[in-house]
């Protein structure tokens, strides 16, 4: 059962072309990079689009955090392919660091 929850920001180029593409690419996500996601501790992530704006909403165990997952991609050359794929389509958020893709997002309101 997930015991954290994590949303985050990113956006795509503004290209309805390109956009579809992206769309497409997961729609049929390679095993591999599902794979990396479940081995990471992660039990649910989806995707929600508007424009070209990205929400991820990441559901995951205790034991996960973001630097053992960024260690393990760093060493999974599929996962590395699947990122520079993914550049294709995604532009950085303005206040985002260098080579910073996914902004975790800061929670404002709860009820």
């Amino acid at each position: 059962m997930a015991t954290q929850k994590f949303y985050l920001a990113l956006d795509l180029k503004d290209d309805a072309d390109l956009i579809a593409e992206y769309k497409e690419l997961h729609e049929n996500v390679w095993p591999e990079i599902k794979k990396s996601i479940q081995d990471s501790g992660i039990e649910v992530l989806d995707i929600y689009c508007t424009g070209n704006r990205l929400f991820m909403i990441i559901e995951a165990d205790a034991d996960f955090t973001f630097e053992m997952k960024d260690q393990a991609d760093a060493a999974n050359e599929k996962v590395q392919e699947w990122e520079t794929l993914m550049w294709k389509f995604q532009q950085a958020l303005p206040w985002a660091k260098p080579g910073q893709k996914w902004i975790l997002m800061d929670k404002i309101f709860g009820l």
